[in-house]
């Protein structure tokens, strides 16, 4: 798995997304993570790096700078996945739900079993205090990775939210 996590391609995914159910706990974590690296690679080494440095801005803080390279990249490589979740991110945490909603879609059309996308339309839902959406969303990033911490205890508060908001409707 770590072989396959540092050399692998695309077409590798399935043997990672196996692994995700394995019974021992260390393969189920090395087999998120290589998912993640996998995911990473663009194929193109110029393109990889700006991805790592648009990363490095919006974890600074720097939004703006960070969409901006993620919109080159995205530009660049239109099929690469990882561009458009990234810069799916850096919406959400500009505050931009629709533009963030509308690149999870490119990010499922290129690759259906991204977890990360899943979990982020669930994020954005909830903000968007769409819980029944949230919770859909939530439920299928589950089942593509069921060890996605905090995602069961994030269905658990928007299945209360939900209750609540249908109470203050009757």
């Amino acid at each position: 798995m770590a072989w396959i996590a540092e050399n692998g391609r695309a077409q590798d995914q399935p043997l990672l997304l196996k692994r995700l159910r394995d019974e021992d706990g260390d393969v189920r974590e090395y087999a998120e993570q290589g998912l993640w690296l996998l995911w990473m690679r663009s194929g193109d080494p110029v393109i990889d790096r700006a991805l790592a440095a648009g990363t490095e801005l919006m974890q600074a803080g720097n939004i703006p700078e960070a969409i901006a390279i993620f919109s080159e990249i995205i530009r660049r490589r239109p099929a690469f996945a990882e561009g458009w979740n990234k810069r799916a991110t850096a919406w959400f945490l500009a505050g931009d739900y629709q533009r963030s909603l509308a690149d999870c879609a490119e990010v499922m059309k290129r690759n259906p079993q991204h977890f990360g996308a899943l979990s982020g339309y669930g994020q954005i839902y909830f903000r968007l205090e769409q819980y029944g959406r949230a919770i859909e969303y939530w439920r299928r990033a589950l089942r593509v990775n069921p060890n996605l911490e905090g995602v069961q205890e994030n269905i658990e508060n928007a299945q209360q939210r939900l209750k609540e908001q249908r109470a203050r409707s009757i």
